[in-house]
């Protein structure tokens, strides 16, 4: 007993040292089970991977393969040490032939997607970033209309993960996150995605997933980081010191557009079997002796109607359906959202802080239009800068147009019920 009154004694004539050791055990002892949680859930991933590779193929079958194009430098740097210890595991263990690829510098993916040889299956490891440059390298080649049908995986490792909202299920863990994307792939279920095509008047197209953002609201949230010293203010604070500046941040441009096409219904691809070799004969001889008619000339294609308006707005989106995939819908369109331009100075900052969170937030005096193509006309004197799928490009006329279910995706089943859930 009097051991147990000494230590106690001790901890009390010195209760700096002990309040501090006590701190730093309690931290030590969070941090090494949040390491073994992180360990039992790749054991588990791991697990369910062995599974896939256990499955028997047939005699003449070969391994699936796999593409990988990685961005180590995602994630502050941390892209490639993520994705060797939750992923790649994974991969290798359900029998998958991996090749993977690295990229050395900011758009290089264009450039490997142009020389990449045909795959069984595509994988970006990255972000935002990572992810458009490959869908523009993809869609950018000669012969997209068929390397277009690679199916997609996408293993969120970047800062910046827009798509993975609805593909993957969400977790604030991100061994959780990784793992169970990259299961999704495995299990081979994908979803068709609308293409945005930006083409200016002289550079080659730009292709985005979610969409193309610009207004005040897009500078400001460029500048956000400048303020990290203020902690979770900084959001709240960039916005304010904005309007210091300039108030109010009016962009006004000219929008044109088309109005949406009707969606062809989902129809069953069915694999059209060899007719016999006596059907082949008969067919040729008919078509020798019997010639069908000359085809009838091409019907003259009716001139675009595009309608033009003129918007004055704090901030203009033009987005895709992608936020929710499997929403049924009658028309192929995309969305034009701007927002009023008579914000106050109180509405433009809490405005602002609800689109830190999801840009594609609107309100309720946004105006919105459905359209199937979209030319945007900017004032002579510049308009700053578009953020197309979170990455920075100079502002500049653009004409834009949507690529219906151009891409196939993987998804994970459970995140598809949700969103039909939500749909419901």
């Amino acid at each position: 007993m009097s051991r147990v009154v000494k230590v106690f004694r001790t901890l009390r004539n010195h209760w700096k040292k002990s309040t501090f050791a006590v701190c730093v055990f309690s931290y030590g002892g969070h941090w090494l089970y949040g390491k073994h949680c992180d360990n039992l859930l790749r054991r588990e991933a791991c697990l369910l991977a062995k599974g896939f590779g256990n499955q028997l193929i047939g005699p003449h079958e070969q391994l699936k393969k796999a593409t990988v194009i990685l961005n180590p430098a995602a994630c502050g740097g941390k892209a490639n040490n993520l994705f060797e210890k939750n992923a790649a595991p994974i991969l290798h263990l359900a029998g998958v032939e991996v090749t993977i690829v690295k990229t050395d510098y900011e758009g290089q993916g264009k450039k490997l997607m142009e020389l990449m040889e045909q795959t069984d299956m595509l994988i970006v490891a990255g972000g935002d970033g990572t992810l458009q440059e490959v869908i523009t390298g993809m869609l950018r080649r000669e012969d997209q209309e068929t390397f277009s049908k690679t199916p997609i995986g996408f293993i969120p490792l970047g800062t910046h993960n827009t798509l993975s909202q609805c593909l993957h299920l969400l977790s604030d863990n991100p061994v959780k996150h990784i793992t169970s994307a990259t299961l999704s792939i495995l299990r081979g279920e994908t979803i068709p995605l609308d293409v945005l095509q930006i083409k200016g008047e002289k550079d080659q197209p730009v292709f985005a997933l979610m969409g193309i953002r610009w207004g005040a609201f897009r500078d400001v949230a460029a500048t956000i980081s400048k303020y990290w010293y203020l902690g979770p203010l900084k959001t709240r604070a960039a916005h304010w010191f904005s309007t210091l500046g300039e108030w109010p941040q009016v962009h006004e441009a000219s929008v044109s557009y088309l109005a949406p096409n009707l969606r062809p219904p989902d129809l069953p691809i069915i694999k059209v079997q060899r007719p016999n070799l006596f059907y082949r004969i008969y067919r040729r001889l008919n078509n020798y002796y019997y010639p069908p008619p000359p085809p009838e000339p091409p019907k003259e294609e009716e001139p675009e109607r595009w309608e033009e308006k003129m918007m004055s707005t704090m901030e203009l989106y033009i987005q895709t359906h992608n936020k929710n995939p499997v929403e049924t819908r009658i028309d192929d369109s995309m969305i034009i959202c701007a927002e009023p331009d008579n914000f106050t100075v109180g509405e433009f900052i809490t405005v602002g802080t609800k689109k830190e969170e999801d840009p594609t937030v609107f309100t309720k005096k946004a105006t919105k239009m459905e359209a199937s193509a979209v030319q945007l006309n900017l004032p002579a004197d510049g308009g700053g800068f578009y953020n197309i799928d979170n990455e920075e490009y100079e502002a500049m006329p653009v004409e834009v147009r949507l690529l219906p279910r151009k891409l196939k995706f993987f998804v994970d089943a459970e995140r598809r019920e949700q969103l039909l859930t939500q749909v419901q």
